[in-house]
């Protein structure tokens, strides 16, 4: 289990749960790898795409008109003659050659998801923007298949997944300290090569070799969730290359690990409880018992307290444990679209039966139907643990659990427990926090959602203000879910298509509602054009 849930984006999120995400198995791969010089990447060699691997999350292989290939980059920019790794890469062309404006390159966040998988899938939604952009993404450093972090095996994933996340006595502690040092020494038996390297700062570094590689001068770039602190990262390390770029779903770039995942434990309690109000004003369409939000979250609570006194029937012969049930509760937070799904499935387990949210639960870790694992589990812990210096005692995890709980009944022991992630990791952390200051930078435009729970609303104006002044520009979209322009609604797709396609700067603390049609930015200073 990752220091926090998972930061992808919702469309990542219902790639994975549709099994329909699309992939590049390394077709135009280069031959030769480049040397990883102070002179910058050699240009890439385009060839056809084949099916994503098991590593990458599985699926069916892209359009015939998407190409991939794959560029070498330093394992440690330190020695940057030394030796090179592989960052997986995937391009559908821009649809206008005449009015091409270059490549817009798109992380979806995790820290851990593969790009090459997800565009595909994810495409449609920014058909709008692919009118003049090659839309691009890729697999970062330790995922998918650049250099994959490997740690345990499917069998064993099983286990770990399976085993007591939110223990109640010393033996449950002692059992859930053991399962977090085999995991690690896991990790560090099968890529200890890689895992001093695999942090976001590298992974910043490999952004502009690949801003370099598609030989655009400025880099155009949409990060969505994690992916909106490696742009900030990237922001600060080369702030004269950005040319527009969009920051949605935002990480606050203020909060240590351990604030981190306490927001996250107050985000995902104000959307379980966005979605109890919805069932209750709906009646009796609404098959989860309770006439109020409160009654509905408290019988949610007993779902829980029931499923560690007696798990249920899961999938495949696995029960369904509290832990892998409120798994399935988050990642069905992560989309208003997947509302029903949680209803039905809380509904189902009350009655026995756990095989819905235990497929949602498997959805978040990687687990295909066959029973295999992506790496997006490995690979966000390395990066976790590579970038954060927190380091938490069993004591200390014990006295932080009441500040958990009261942010969130449902969710509080689970993220709480979590803090012990990194502790005993094999590489220590860079930093507190990251320092995403940019002075110079483009405008970036910055959207943050009101009911989001992963990134709560608040992280969008404190990257905002660490980026500086003249460079963050503010955006709120007051709505459900993980992100805002994936929502489909149409004031923040018209902001962020006008900006990335005619450079024109949205006015400052601009408001979107699901209602609207067009922005509100009463009392805001007028949108300039950036070119």
């Amino acid at each position: 289990m990752s220091r926090n849930l998972l930061r992808i984006s919702a469309l990542a999120v219902l790639a994975t749960l549709l099994a329909g995400a699309s992939g590049c198995s390394g077709s135009g791969e280069e031959k030769t790898p480049e040397a990883g010089g102070t002179k910058g990447a050699a240009p890439l060699k385009w060839g056809e795409c084949g099916a994503p691997t098991v590593a990458q999350g599985g699926g069916q292989a892209p359009p015939k008109d998407w190409q991939c290939a794959t560029l070498y980059v330093p394992l440690d920019y330190a020695k940057p003659e030394g030796e090179t790794i592989p960052i997986a890469l995937i391009r559908a062309p821009a649809r206008d050659k005449g009015k091409r404006i270059g490549s817009l390159v798109f992380n979806f966040g995790g820290p851990g998801g593969s790009g090459i998988s997800t565009l595909p899938g994810a495409a449609k939604e920014y058909e709008a923007l692919r009118a003049r952009y090659d839309l691009v993404s890729f697999d970062p450093r330790g995922v998918g298949r650049s250099a994959p972090v490997e740690c345990e095996d499917d069998k064993q994933l099983d286990a770990y997944y399976a085993q007591d996340s939110t223990p109640d006595t010393p033996e449950e502690e002692a059992d859930f300290v053991d399962n977090i040092k085999k995991y690690q020494q896991a990790c560090k038996t099968k890529s200890g090569k890689v895992l001093p390297y695999v942090g976001t700062e590298n992974a910043a570094r490999d952004l502009d070799r690949i801003r370099q590689a598609l030989g655009d001068e400025k880099l155009y770039y949409f990060g969505i969730s994690y992916g909106t602190e490696l742009g900030g990262v990237y922001a600060h390390l080369f702030p004269k290359n950005i040319g527009r770029a969009v920051f949605d779903a935002v990480v606050d770039p203020t909060k240590t690990a351990e604030e981190g995942s306490l927001g996250q434990a107050k985000g995902f309690q104000l959307a379980l409880g966005n979605f109890a109000q919805d069932c209750v004003d709906r009646g009796e369409a609404c098959r989860i018992q309770g006439s109020t939000a409160e009654e509905i979250e408290a019988n949610i609570l007993k779902l829980q307290k029931d499923l560690a006194a007696k798990p249920i029937p899961g999938l495949g012969g696995r029960m369904l444990t509290d832990s892998a049930a409120t798994n399935g509760i988050a990642q069905a937070l992560y989309s208003q679209e997947l509302w029903p799904l949680l209803e039905q499935g809380v509904d189902e387990a009350e009655g026995g039966q756990g095989q819905l949210l235990m497929a949602l639960s498997d959805a978040l870790n990687g687990r295909d139907q066959q029973g295999h694992y992506s790496n997006i589990g490995a690979a966000n812990a390395a990066i976790n643990c590579a970038d954060s210096k927190d380091r938490f005692t069993l004591e200390q995890t014990r006295s932080k659990l009441p500040d958990f709980r009261a942010a969130s009944p449902v969710f509080g022991d689970f993220l709480g427990w979590a803090l012990m992630s990194c502790t005993g990791w094999p590489v220590p952390g860079a930093w507190e926090t990251p320092d995403v200051s940019a002075p110079g930078a483009a405008p970036i435009l910055v959207i943050g959602n009101t009911g989001d729970p992963a990134t709560p609303y608040e992280g969008a104006r404190k990257m905002v203000e660490r980026l500086g002044s003249g460079v963050g520009v503010e955006l709120t979209y007051k709505g459900e879910g993980h992100g805002a322009y994936n929502s489909g609604d149409k004031c923040v797709q018209q902001a962020v298509n006008s900006y990335l396609l005619d450079g024109k700067v949205p006015g400052a603390n601009t408001v979107c509602t699901p209602s609207d049609s067009s922005a509100s930015a009463a009392a805001s200073p007028p949108g300039h054009e950036q070119e």
